[in-house]
């Protein structure tokens, strides 16, 4: 099957890297590697939260249910 036939949600990855402001991970089918970046300097992301090797996925903002 085609990386380019999943997307970014649909896929499980690995957490490669932590700094205070952003997360590297590495997808675990595609390969693709994302960085992605916070906003809020109040609320840092931490190896605690996010362990090197720890396999996590992405939901999609806009799928989620309305209050």
């Amino acid at each position: 099957m085609n990386s380019e036939q999943w997307g970014i949600f649909d896929e499980e990855y690995r957490v490669v890297a932590v700094e205070s402001q952003s997360l590297t991970i590495r997808g675990v089918r595609s390969g693709q590697v994302l960085t992605i970046v916070t906003q809020n300097p109040e609320a840092p992301l931490t190896p605690a939260d996010y362990r090197p090797g720890q396999l996590i996925s992405l939901s999609d903002p806009l799928n989620r249910p309305v209050n």
